[in-house]
């Protein structure tokens, strides 16, 4: 079962990944946990709109800059090291976003927390699959899969319900112990690797600042240009074409240098690349969804903030429920079958939501939750033990850091194209509902005396009141619309994904494959 050069694994090493699983769930749920939540945020910080979104924009940008970054300071520092330098600060940034008194301060925290939040999680995928021997893959690969999956998708759930209940700042406050124990859970614990300070005299600076720019350019543009109009924004504009320079300067750095920032090698092995890309389509129908489904609620339906987390708390109870499934089902069945049944459960899951009204509630939407939540376990197993099973050991801190990059990067494209897509899809729906909505129709009129007769009886202008109810309920239509054109097109992508997963060559043996 094992070989010369696969690490004893011990009750000790089991118990400091335990510990780097909390850490990632913590890092992971960071970045959803604040999405319910950002009006209450808003309020008690006096910010405008433009400025709150940055609360969330801001821990995506210096989380993916420190994604790909984390391979190579795992290797220089160490993995304990790393771990629990990040986990404190962690700690200590959550905190301080508790007790922000300005929206300048909170922003500020909130990188600081994506930075090193960011550190934390592609080091949880490297040691899973560097301290467990193939055997045990199917254990721990369903348990990493889950944690990505499952935050995420519950991150809404929590927040709404602290905020609720207690306050927003408890949204920091929540990781404040918990981040205490995994700090030193980390530092007493991990001992799988050790330091190369040599490193420290090649790190490349100029490497880093060209990522920093790249990847942070790219998440800006990203997330400010579907809200922005794209390029006819300047800052969009300027932020591009420094992102456009910094992606060259970081690929020349990564391709030339004798130990570039980022090790782009992991992409010659033919699993991980084919992986990463479905990481990539896989991060698309995550964070889409999780993004799609507060959307509808909050614009059609009216539902708070604790309506929306108990509504799309079904996803994250399905993922959870399939796991131990999944971990079973990869070590008996060959990796494209469950690939194959993973993308097209997630495409069905999709294609239901093409019937939607503006009536739909939690029972309309039980069915497509809990198929999108099994279907998420069922891909994300086979596609982690895909990427990383094959992965040497030299190059799995580096393939991690990327590997997760794909994801978010997916998540943050997939994002910038849904919003350009609703906006411009109900305003096409909007403009032709319009040209129907004729006077000379007769179900029209009467809708229209009826709703005029009704605020009239209230003693208000019933004409203006409502020509204003009559658009607004055209908009409302249209902005469904919209919503069921994105819910076909993620329909076939993933459809066309599970064609995809046919072809591939089979991936060794599954997770019995060792290949180190």
């Amino acid at each position: 079962m094992s070989h010369p050069t696969e690490p004893e694994l011990t009750p000790r090493r089991v118990a400091a990944f335990l510990v780097m699983v909390v850490g990632m769930f913590m890092a992971i749920l960071d970045i959803q946990i604040v999405s319910a939540s950002l009006a209450e945020i808003q309020a008690g910080l006096s910010a405008s709109p433009d400025e709150i979104s940055w609360v969330q924009t801001s821990y995506l940008i210096a989380e993916v800059v420190m994604i790909p970054l984390s391979g190579f300071l795992a290797r220089m520092m160490s993995t304990r090291l790393l771990f629990s330098l990040s986990a404190a600060g962690f700690t200590l940034s959550s905190f301080l976003c508790a007790t922000s008194g300005s929206i300048e301060e909170m922003i500020v925290w909130r990188a600081l927390q994506g930075f090193l939040g960011g550190g934390m999680i592609p080091s949880v995928f490297a040691a899973a699959f560097t301290i467990f021997p193939p055997s045990r893959r199917n254990i721990v690969s369903p348990m990493i899969g889950l944690i990505a999956t499952l935050a995420p998708t519950v991150g809404p759930t929590v927040g709404g319900y602290l905020s609720n209940a207690l306050s927003w700042h408890w949204l920091f406050l929540v990781n404040v112990i918990p981040g205490i124990a995994v700090t030193l859970g980390a530092a007493l614990l991990i001992d799988f690797d050790r330091p190369n300070w040599a490193l420290f005299r090649r790190f490349d600076w100029w490497g880093l600042a060209a990522l920093a720019a790249f990847l942070g350019g790219l998440e800006y543009v990203l997330e400010e240009g579907s809200a922005n109009d794209w390029f006819q924004d300047r800052a969009v504009a300027a932020v591009a074409v420094v992102m456009v320079v910094g992606a060259v300067v970081s690929f020349w750095r990564a391709l030339t240098r004798e130990e570039p920032i980022v090790d782009l090698s992991a992409f010659s092995n033919v699993n991980f690349a084919i992986g990463s890309a479905f990481s990539f389509v896989m991060g698309i129908g995550l964070y889409g969804l999780t993004y799609l489904y507060p959307l509808y609620l909050a614009s059609i339906r009216g539902y708070d903030s604790l309506m929306i987390g108990e509504t799309v708390f079904v996803s994250g109870l399905a993922m959870f429920l399939t796991a131990p499934l999944a971990g079973f089902l990869s070590s008996k069945l060959d990796l494209r079958v469950m690939l194959l049944l993973g993308f097209l459960g997630f495409g069905a899951s999709t294609w239901m939501l093409t019937r939607m009204t503006d009536a739909w509630d939690f029972q309309d939407l039980l069915v497509p939750q809990i198929l999108r939540g099994m279907s998420l376990m069922l891909s994300m197993v086979p596609i982690n033990n895909l990427a990383l099973g094959t992965l040497s050991h030299d190059k799995m801190k580096g393939g991690s850091g990327l590997f997760n990059l794909t994801r978010n990067l997916g998540g943050a494209v997939g994002l910038a194209v849904i919003n350009t897509i609703l906006s411009n899809r109900g305003d096409l729906h909007y403009a032709r509902l319009a040209e129907t909505v004729t006077w000379s129709r007769d179900e029209v009129m009467r809708q229209f005396d009826m709703l005029a007769a009704n605020l009239t009886a209230r003693g208000l202008d019933g004409q203006t009141g409502a020509l204003a109810q009559m658009a607004g309920r055209v908009r409302e239509q249209a902005t469904v619309m919209a919503f069921i054109d994105i819910f076909f097109l993620i329909s076939l992508l993933f459809a066309g994904l599970a064609l995809t997963a046919l072809v591939m060559r089979k991936p060794g043996q599954g997770a019995g494959d060792g290949a180190h």
